[in-house]
């Protein structure tokens, strides 16, 4: 099931990320955020090109809408290569993959992303292409089976994952650089908004680009979604200025509330609460309450909620926690306190589920 959300950090639709694209920054001077990260990959970059090679495979991990694909877009525009772009689900036999390496050119940047929902068979290509930039590709089947060495053109290799633990260790052990990618922090999406504001010419006031900030969960592609959500709003329904009052009744008619929950977060918690005493409570049951997918739950809903405290995974289940009681302004029965207080020793490790 695809939901279509707002504050949701996964990509939508190849429409939307048109848009996106034309406000991301092309250049590691203009990157916002992640300096850390930004320090090493520019020392990288930097020491590639003194030596006149290309850049060596990297490895970006982290929630999505963080800025990954960001980040590969610029690797291969401070290294003057072409980017070459596709994503481990579209590899599906290895013909694909092999297509595509055979096509790169010297010094090309291939983006792969979600690489970790790459087939087994067709990640098996890619060690000899990462390594010793060949690949042994098999023609044919059965008796008339041969095996054809194509060398390829030095190239890198970008890959961009949500989920590191899912890479196999030989897949992760021949990238030369892996970088996370965190959240970033409220004064951080100000600055992206304020930025992406002026490249779409909206008028914003400071008050209003720090609103959208606190809202966005952290992260620029919800930042800039909400964004664009307040500019419809405005220009339909006030004067086109961006303003604190506007963007609070925006915001408020998308049912995003002040922290960044969303209808769906709010049914999730309120599920919990009011069906389950508050928890614990297997993810199935909250699923088949909500009359949602479990995946859905446990990929899109959950992580958000587990960040900001409102949600504990516990070797019973999921329970909501003091904050998500207080947040719904929903009194805890006399009785749960005490328990609700103690269920922080029981938490699971957030992978777990």
């Amino acid at each position: 099931m695809v939901i279509e959300r707002r504050v949701s950090a996964r990509e939508v639709s190849p429409a939307e990320e048109r848009v996106f694209s034309s406000l991301r920054p092309s250049r590691l001077d203009q990157y916002v955020g992640q300096q850390n990260l930004v320090d090493k990959l520019r020392i990288t970059l930097d020491a590639a090109a003194a030596r006149g090679e290309s850049v060596g495979h990297v490895l970006f991990h982290g929630p999505p809408g963080l800025g990954k694909t960001t980040l590969s877009h610029i690797i291969a525009q401070e290294m003057g290569s072409r980017l070459v772009k596709t994503s481990g689900p579209s590899l599906s036999r290895p013909f694909d993959l092999v297509g595509i390496l055979t096509d790169l050119q010297a010094g090309d940047v291939l983006f792969i992303d979600e690489i970790h929902r790459m087939p087994r068979p067709v990640e098996e290509y890619l060690y000899p292409a990462m390594e010793d930039f060949e690949v042994d590709f098999i023609s044919q089947q059965g008796p008339m089976a041969r095996s054809i060495k194509i060398n390829l053109k030095r190239f890198s290799i970008v890959g961009a994952t949500t989920r590191p633990g899912a890479l196999s260790p030989p897949l992760r052990d021949r990238f030369e650089r892996v970088y996370h990618v965190d959240f970033y922090s409220e004064e951080e999406l100000q600055v992206i908004i304020t930025r992406s504001a002026g490249r779409l010419e909206l008028p914003i006031e400071e008050g209003a680009s720090l609103e959208l900030a606190r809202r966005s969960r952290g992260t620029p592609r919800t930042a800039n979604r909400l964004l664009l959500w307040v500019r419809d709003f405005s220009q339909a329904r006030r004067d086109g200025a961006i303003s604190l009052d506007t963007t609070r009744e925006a915001l408020a008619m998308d049912s995003v509330d002040e922290v960044g929950l969303d209808a769906l977060d709010r049914r999730y918690l309120r599920t919990i609460i009011e069906q389950y005493a508050g928890g614990p409570v297997g993810v199935e049951a909250i699923a088949a309450t909500m009359n949602e997918e479990s995946d859905t739950l446990v990929d899109v809903v959950e992580p958000y909620l587990l960040r900001t405290g409102f949600v504990q995974r516990t070797r019973g289940g999921r329970r909501a926690t003091p904050a998500a009681f207080a947040h719904l302004s929903l009194k805890i029965p006399e009785g749960l306190q005490g328990e609700l207080w103690s269920a922080a020793g029981d938490s699971e490790d957030e992978k777990t589920g």
